[in-house]
Protein backbone atom coordinates (compact mmCIF):
# COMPACT_ATOMS: atom_id res chain seq x y z
CA UNK A 1 0.00 0.00 0.00
CA UNK A 2 2.19 2.36 0.96
CA UNK A 3 5.35 3.32 -1.59
CA UNK A 4 7.93 3.93 1.18
CA UNK A 5 10.44 1.26 1.75
CA UNK A 6 11.60 2.51 5.43
CA UNK A 7 9.66 0.74 8.43
CA UNK A 8 7.27 2.44 10.13
CA UNK A 9 6.49 2.09 13.89
CA UNK A 10 3.31 2.51 15.80
CA UNK A 11 3.55 3.89 19.43
CA UNK A 12 0.44 4.01 21.60
CA UNK A 13 1.15 4.65 25.35
CA UNK A 14 -0.84 4.42 28.31
CA UNK A 15 -4.08 5.43 30.31
CA UNK A 16 -6.42 3.40 31.35
CA UNK A 17 -9.67 4.99 29.43
CA UNK A 18 -7.50 7.88 28.06
CA UNK A 19 -6.93 5.93 25.64
CA UNK A 20 -9.96 6.04 23.34
CA UNK A 21 -8.35 8.94 21.92
CA UNK A 22 -6.19 6.48 20.01
CA UNK A 23 -9.12 5.26 18.80
CA UNK A 24 -10.00 8.37 17.02
CA UNK A 25 -6.57 8.75 15.40
CA UNK A 26 -7.02 5.32 14.10
CA UNK A 27 -10.43 6.14 12.81
CA UNK A 28 -9.09 8.92 11.30
CA UNK A 29 -5.76 6.70 9.36
CA UNK A 30 -8.38 4.42 8.21
CA UNK A 31 -10.00 7.10 6.08
CA UNK A 32 -6.68 8.04 4.68
CA UNK A 33 -5.19 5.00 3.61
CA UNK A 34 -7.14 2.78 0.48
CA UNK A 35 -10.49 0.65 1.73
CA UNK A 36 -8.98 -2.64 1.89
CA UNK A 37 -5.67 -1.98 2.41
CA UNK A 38 -4.17 -3.80 5.25
CA UNK A 39 -2.13 -2.58 8.02
CA UNK A 40 0.23 0.33 7.32
CA UNK A 41 2.43 -0.41 10.38
CA UNK A 42 5.49 -2.88 10.41
CA UNK A 43 6.04 -2.57 13.94
CA UNK A 44 2.95 -1.73 16.51
CA UNK A 45 4.43 -1.02 19.96
CA UNK A 46 1.75 -0.95 22.84
CA UNK A 47 2.16 -0.03 26.89
CA UNK A 48 -0.56 -0.27 29.38
CA UNK A 49 -4.28 0.44 27.79
CA UNK A 50 -2.41 1.51 24.57
CA UNK A 51 -1.49 -2.25 24.51
CA UNK A 52 -4.98 -3.87 23.89
CA UNK A 53 -5.14 -1.42 21.19
CA UNK A 54 -1.89 -2.46 20.10
CA UNK A 55 -2.81 -6.27 19.99
CA UNK A 56 -6.02 -5.50 18.29
CA UNK A 57 -4.41 -4.02 15.41
CA UNK A 58 -2.32 -6.84 15.20
CA UNK A 59 -4.89 -9.61 15.05
CA UNK A 60 -6.15 -8.01 12.44
CA UNK A 61 -3.90 -6.49 10.23
CA UNK A 62 -5.01 -8.19 6.89
CA UNK A 63 -8.09 -4.88 6.64
CA UNK A 64 -7.06 -1.93 8.33
CA UNK A 65 -10.05 -0.44 8.06
CA UNK A 66 -12.01 -3.39 9.60
CA UNK A 67 -9.67 -4.27 12.79
CA UNK A 68 -10.24 -0.11 13.34
CA UNK A 69 -13.93 -0.45 13.08
CA UNK A 70 -13.76 -3.33 15.69
CA UNK A 71 -11.92 -1.52 18.08
CA UNK A 72 -14.26 1.33 17.40
CA UNK A 73 -17.24 -0.36 18.04
CA UNK A 74 -15.82 -1.62 21.63
CA UNK A 75 -14.55 1.64 22.77
CA UNK A 76 -17.80 3.47 21.06
CA UNK A 77 -20.28 1.47 23.63
CA UNK A 78 -17.94 0.88 26.55
CA UNK A 79 -19.76 0.66 30.31
CA UNK A 80 -17.87 0.36 33.57
CA UNK A 81 -18.73 -2.53 33.87
CA UNK A 82 -16.62 -4.14 30.82
CA UNK A 83 -13.76 -3.33 32.33
CA UNK A 84 -14.15 -3.72 36.51
CA UNK A 85 -16.82 -5.27 38.39
CA UNK A 86 -19.02 -2.75 39.98
CA UNK A 87 -21.19 -4.41 42.31
CA UNK A 88 -21.74 -3.60 45.81
CA UNK A 89 -20.61 -6.71 47.40
CA UNK A 90 -17.32 -6.53 45.51
CA UNK A 91 -16.48 -3.22 46.46
CA UNK A 92 -17.42 -3.87 50.26
CA UNK A 93 -15.10 -7.31 50.21
CA UNK A 94 -12.41 -4.78 48.26
CA UNK A 95 -12.53 -2.17 50.78
CA UNK A 96 -12.34 -4.96 53.73
CA UNK A 97 -9.16 -6.10 52.30
CA UNK A 98 -7.62 -2.90 52.49
CA UNK A 99 -8.50 -2.30 56.00
CA UNK A 100 -7.33 -5.67 57.25
CA UNK A 101 -4.23 -5.32 55.23
CA UNK A 102 -4.17 -1.67 57.21
CA UNK A 103 -4.55 -2.84 60.65
CA UNK A 104 -2.63 -6.13 60.60
CA UNK A 105 0.32 -5.27 58.70
CA UNK A 106 2.89 -7.24 59.54
CA UNK A 107 0.87 -9.19 62.13
CA UNK A 108 1.11 -12.55 60.53
CA UNK A 109 -1.76 -11.82 58.39
CA UNK A 110 -0.67 -12.96 54.70
CA UNK A 111 0.16 -10.59 52.43
CA UNK A 112 -1.30 -10.11 48.71
CA UNK A 113 -1.36 -7.31 46.37
CA UNK A 114 -3.84 -4.42 47.14
CA UNK A 115 -6.01 -2.72 44.30
CA UNK A 116 -9.20 -1.21 44.43
CA UNK A 117 -10.79 -2.07 41.44
CA UNK A 118 -11.66 -6.63 40.27
CA UNK A 119 -10.78 -6.48 36.72
CA UNK A 120 -11.87 -9.75 35.45
CA UNK A 121 -14.30 -8.43 33.25
CA UNK A 122 -12.00 -6.79 31.24
CA UNK A 123 -9.98 -9.98 31.24
CA UNK A 124 -13.37 -12.33 29.92
CA UNK A 125 -13.59 -9.54 27.28
CA UNK A 126 -10.10 -9.73 25.85
CA UNK A 127 -10.48 -13.89 25.51
CA UNK A 128 -13.51 -13.13 23.34
CA UNK A 129 -12.39 -10.73 21.68
CA UNK A 130 -8.82 -10.63 20.74
CA UNK A 131 -7.49 -13.72 19.08
CA UNK A 132 -3.73 -13.72 19.59
CA UNK A 133 -2.63 -16.37 17.97
CA UNK A 134 -3.73 -14.22 14.98
CA UNK A 135 -0.69 -12.85 15.47
CA UNK A 136 1.23 -14.84 14.03
CA UNK A 137 -0.70 -15.23 11.04
CA UNK A 138 -0.22 -11.42 10.44
CA UNK A 139 3.30 -11.98 10.63
CA UNK A 140 3.49 -15.04 8.24
CA UNK A 141 1.59 -12.70 5.74
CA UNK A 142 3.83 -10.24 5.64
CA UNK A 143 1.19 -7.74 7.15
CA UNK A 144 3.17 -6.88 9.86
CA UNK A 145 7.13 -6.99 11.49
CA UNK A 146 6.15 -7.10 15.03
CA UNK A 147 3.75 -6.90 17.79
CA UNK A 148 5.63 -5.57 20.88
CA UNK A 149 3.97 -4.83 24.35
CA UNK A 150 5.47 -3.11 27.63
CA UNK A 151 5.30 -4.35 31.18
CA UNK A 152 6.83 -3.61 34.39
CA UNK A 153 8.16 -6.17 36.53
CA UNK A 154 7.79 -5.89 40.41
CA UNK A 155 10.70 -8.09 41.21
CA UNK A 156 13.24 -7.67 38.76
CA UNK A 157 12.79 -3.69 38.59
CA UNK A 158 13.16 -4.05 34.82
CA UNK A 159 11.07 -2.68 31.96
CA UNK A 160 10.40 -5.48 30.03
CA UNK A 161 9.26 -5.32 26.36
CA UNK A 162 7.81 -8.83 24.89
CA UNK A 163 7.86 -8.73 21.36
CA UNK A 164 6.13 -11.13 18.63
CA UNK A 165 7.69 -10.44 15.67
CA UNK A 166 9.75 -12.14 12.19
CA UNK A 167 12.51 -14.66 12.97
CA UNK A 168 15.54 -11.85 12.29
CA UNK A 169 14.74 -9.36 15.24
CA UNK A 170 16.68 -9.49 18.42
CA UNK A 171 16.57 -9.39 22.13
CA UNK A 172 18.26 -6.23 23.56
CA UNK A 173 18.98 -5.20 26.71
CA UNK A 174 19.95 -2.10 28.25
CA UNK A 175 20.00 -0.38 31.85
CA UNK A 176 17.05 -1.20 33.57
CA UNK A 177 15.35 -2.11 30.28
CA UNK A 178 15.17 -5.52 27.88
CA UNK A 179 13.34 -6.64 25.07
CA UNK A 180 12.60 -10.56 25.02
CA UNK A 181 10.97 -12.79 22.40
CA UNK A 182 7.38 -14.07 23.63
CA UNK A 183 4.01 -15.41 21.74
CA UNK A 184 1.38 -12.30 22.53
CA UNK A 185 -0.88 -13.83 24.80
CA UNK A 186 -4.03 -12.01 26.96
CA UNK A 187 -1.92 -12.16 29.70
CA UNK A 188 0.41 -9.88 28.66
CA UNK A 189 -2.34 -7.17 27.91
CA UNK A 190 -3.56 -7.23 31.23
CA UNK A 191 0.18 -7.10 32.86
CA UNK A 192 0.79 -4.09 30.72
CA UNK A 193 -2.40 -2.16 31.83
CA UNK A 194 -2.32 -3.00 35.07
CA UNK A 195 -2.26 0.33 36.95
CA UNK A 196 -0.74 0.55 40.04
CA UNK A 197 -2.95 0.05 43.43
CA UNK A 198 -6.20 0.30 40.85
CA UNK A 199 -5.74 -3.23 39.61
CA UNK A 200 -4.19 -6.32 40.58
CA UNK A 201 -0.80 -7.88 39.13
CA UNK A 202 -0.44 -10.48 36.96
CA UNK A 203 1.97 -13.11 36.92
CA UNK A 204 3.95 -13.98 33.81
CA UNK A 205 6.31 -17.15 33.79
CA UNK A 206 8.14 -16.24 37.27
CA UNK A 207 7.54 -12.30 37.97
CA UNK A 208 4.37 -10.62 38.57
CA UNK A 209 4.36 -7.29 35.81
CA UNK A 210 2.30 -3.95 36.48
CA UNK A 211 1.69 -1.11 34.18
CA UNK A 212 4.19 -0.91 31.57
CA UNK A 213 4.13 2.47 31.79
CA UNK A 214 5.96 2.45 35.32
CA UNK A 215 10.13 2.59 34.61
CA UNK A 216 9.67 3.10 30.94
CA UNK A 217 11.89 6.04 30.37
CA UNK A 218 11.95 5.83 26.87
CA UNK A 219 9.09 4.73 25.15
CA UNK A 220 10.36 4.93 22.01
CA UNK A 221 13.12 2.92 22.22
CA UNK A 222 11.22 -0.49 21.81
CA UNK A 223 9.84 0.49 17.80
CA UNK A 224 13.68 1.67 17.48
CA UNK A 225 15.08 -1.85 18.66
CA UNK A 226 12.54 -3.95 16.18
CA UNK A 227 13.93 -1.69 12.91
CA UNK A 228 10.94 0.85 12.82
CA UNK A 229 12.23 4.34 10.48
CA UNK A 230 9.45 6.25 10.65
CA UNK A 231 7.51 6.71 14.04
CA UNK A 232 3.46 7.28 14.93
CA UNK A 233 3.14 8.76 18.18
CA UNK A 234 -0.31 9.14 19.66
CA UNK A 235 -0.60 10.93 22.77
CA UNK A 236 -2.48 11.45 25.58
CA UNK A 237 -1.38 15.02 27.07
CA UNK A 238 -1.52 18.28 25.67
CA UNK A 239 1.70 19.16 23.72
CA UNK A 240 1.55 22.56 24.56
CA UNK A 241 0.41 23.71 27.48
CA UNK A 242 -0.06 27.60 28.51
CA UNK A 243 2.12 28.71 31.29
CA UNK A 244 -0.19 29.70 34.74
CA UNK A 245 1.00 31.56 37.76
CA UNK A 246 0.57 29.42 40.96
CA UNK A 247 -2.67 29.45 42.03
CA UNK A 248 -3.05 29.77 46.08
CA UNK A 249 -4.97 26.79 47.80
CA UNK A 250 -6.80 26.36 50.79
CA UNK A 251 -5.75 22.44 52.90
CA UNK A 252 -3.90 20.17 51.69
CA UNK A 253 -3.82 17.92 48.81
CA UNK A 254 -6.65 15.00 48.66
CA UNK A 255 -6.04 11.31 48.04
CA UNK A 256 -7.35 11.05 44.73
CA UNK A 257 -5.19 14.28 43.63
CA UNK A 258 -2.00 12.90 44.79
CA UNK A 259 -2.76 9.54 43.11
CA UNK A 260 -4.09 11.70 39.59
CA UNK A 261 -0.94 13.48 40.03
CA UNK A 262 1.32 10.38 40.11
CA UNK A 263 -0.78 8.04 37.32
CA UNK A 264 0.57 11.83 35.37
CA UNK A 265 3.91 11.44 36.45
CA UNK A 266 3.95 7.80 35.58
CA UNK A 267 1.83 8.36 32.10
CA UNK A 268 2.64 11.64 31.03
CA UNK A 269 6.49 12.58 31.64
CA UNK A 270 8.25 10.28 29.87
CA UNK A 271 6.87 10.11 26.80
CA UNK A 272 7.22 13.60 26.12
CA UNK A 273 11.46 14.17 27.10
CA UNK A 274 12.26 9.93 25.18
CA UNK A 275 10.62 12.74 22.03
CA UNK A 276 12.93 15.80 22.55
CA UNK A 277 15.85 12.88 22.90
CA UNK A 278 15.31 11.93 19.61
CA UNK A 279 14.70 15.00 18.39
CA UNK A 280 18.41 16.11 19.64
CA UNK A 281 19.51 12.59 18.31
CA UNK A 282 17.97 13.71 14.83
CA UNK A 283 19.91 16.77 15.08
CA UNK A 284 23.52 15.32 15.86
CA UNK A 285 23.17 12.96 13.15
CA UNK A 286 22.60 15.66 10.60
CA UNK A 287 25.56 17.25 11.16
CA UNK A 288 27.43 13.90 10.49
CA UNK A 289 27.93 12.84 7.31
CA UNK A 290 26.94 9.04 5.86
CA UNK A 291 30.30 8.65 4.94
CA UNK A 292 31.70 9.84 8.55
CA UNK A 293 29.25 7.97 10.40
CA UNK A 294 30.32 5.10 8.61
CA UNK A 295 34.00 5.45 9.26
CA UNK A 296 33.90 5.90 13.00
CA UNK A 297 31.12 3.50 13.51
CA UNK A 298 28.64 5.59 14.27
CA UNK A 299 25.15 3.37 14.45
CA UNK A 300 22.74 6.45 15.27
CA UNK A 301 20.57 7.10 12.57
CA UNK A 302 17.75 9.72 11.50
CA UNK A 303 14.18 8.85 12.46
CA UNK A 304 10.91 10.98 11.54
CA UNK A 305 8.64 11.09 14.30
CA UNK A 306 5.13 12.36 14.05
CA UNK A 307 3.53 12.98 17.02
CA UNK A 308 -0.49 13.72 17.85
CA UNK A 309 -1.50 14.46 20.68
CA UNK A 310 -4.80 15.72 22.68
CA UNK A 311 -5.47 19.54 22.00
CA UNK A 312 -7.59 19.69 25.22
CA UNK A 313 -7.07 18.48 28.73
CA UNK A 314 -8.49 15.30 28.96
CA UNK A 315 -8.11 15.02 33.06
CA UNK A 316 -10.17 18.64 33.07
CA UNK A 317 -12.75 17.01 30.08
CA UNK A 318 -13.29 14.11 32.58
CA UNK A 319 -14.92 16.40 35.40
CA UNK A 320 -17.68 16.22 32.90
CA UNK A 321 -18.94 13.06 32.43
CA UNK A 322 -17.90 11.81 36.31
CA UNK A 323 -22.23 11.09 37.13
CA UNK A 324 -21.81 8.49 33.91
CA UNK A 325 -20.13 6.11 36.47
CA UNK A 326 -22.19 3.88 38.78
CA UNK A 327 -22.61 4.73 41.98
CA UNK A 328 -20.36 2.24 43.98
CA UNK A 329 -17.77 3.35 41.94
CA UNK A 330 -18.16 7.52 42.28
CA UNK A 331 -18.74 6.45 46.30
CA UNK A 332 -15.47 4.66 46.54
CA UNK A 333 -13.55 7.29 44.98
CA UNK A 334 -15.65 10.29 46.66
CA UNK A 335 -13.97 8.78 50.08
CA UNK A 336 -10.49 9.80 48.44
CA UNK A 337 -11.51 13.30 46.77
CA UNK A 338 -10.94 11.62 43.71
CA UNK A 339 -14.67 13.25 42.09
CA UNK A 340 -13.98 16.93 42.64
CA UNK A 341 -14.21 18.69 39.30
CA UNK A 342 -10.48 20.12 40.15
CA UNK A 343 -8.84 16.87 41.01
CA UNK A 344 -10.64 14.81 37.95
CA UNK A 345 -7.20 13.46 36.48
CA UNK A 346 -7.63 9.93 38.61
CA UNK A 347 -11.27 9.96 37.24
CA UNK A 348 -10.00 10.44 33.88
CA UNK A 349 -8.03 6.79 33.62
CA UNK A 350 -11.12 5.16 34.85
CA UNK A 351 -13.73 6.65 33.15
CA UNK A 352 -14.51 3.67 30.66
CA UNK A 353 -17.95 4.85 30.00
CA UNK A 354 -20.00 5.82 26.55
CA UNK A 355 -19.90 9.53 27.26
CA UNK A 356 -16.49 10.21 28.03
CA UNK A 357 -15.02 7.41 25.17
CA UNK A 358 -16.80 8.85 22.78
CA UNK A 359 -15.90 13.00 23.60
CA UNK A 360 -11.88 11.68 23.55
CA UNK A 361 -12.88 9.36 20.07
CA UNK A 362 -14.10 12.47 18.70
CA UNK A 363 -11.52 14.76 19.94
CA UNK A 364 -8.89 11.86 18.47
CA UNK A 365 -10.32 12.12 14.78
CA UNK A 366 -10.44 15.97 14.78
CA UNK A 367 -6.91 16.05 15.83
CA UNK A 368 -5.67 14.14 13.49
CA UNK A 369 -7.80 15.38 11.07
CA UNK A 370 -5.67 18.76 11.40
CA UNK A 371 -2.44 16.82 10.46
CA UNK A 372 -4.34 14.80 7.38
CA UNK A 373 -1.42 16.38 4.63
CA UNK A 374 1.50 15.49 7.67
CA UNK A 375 0.03 12.05 7.99
CA UNK A 376 -0.43 11.34 4.32
CA UNK A 377 2.85 12.49 3.34
CA UNK A 378 4.35 10.15 6.55
CA UNK A 379 2.62 6.71 5.19
CA UNK A 380 2.99 7.57 1.67
CA UNK A 381 -0.23 6.90 1.00
CA UNK A 382 -1.46 9.77 -1.54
Amino acid sequence: MAKTNKKIGLIMTGGGARAAYHVGVLKAIAELVPKEAHNPFHIICGTSAGAINAASLATHAYNFRKSVQRILSIWANFHVRHVFRDDVLTILYIVWQWFLSTVFAGRGRKEHYLYLLDRRPLKDLLSKFIYTKDIQYSIDQGYLDALCITASGYSSHQSVSFFHGIDALQPWSRSQRIGIRANITVDHLIASSAIPFVFAPQKINREHFGDGSMRQTAPISPALHLGAERILVIGNRVEYVKETGRVKEEGEPSIGQIAGHALDSIFLDSLAADIERVQRVNKTVSLISEKDRLKHGVKLREVDVLVISPSQDMGKLAANYVNELPRTIRFLLSGIGGTRKKESNLVSYLLFERGYCRKLIEMGYHDAMQKKDELIKFLDVG
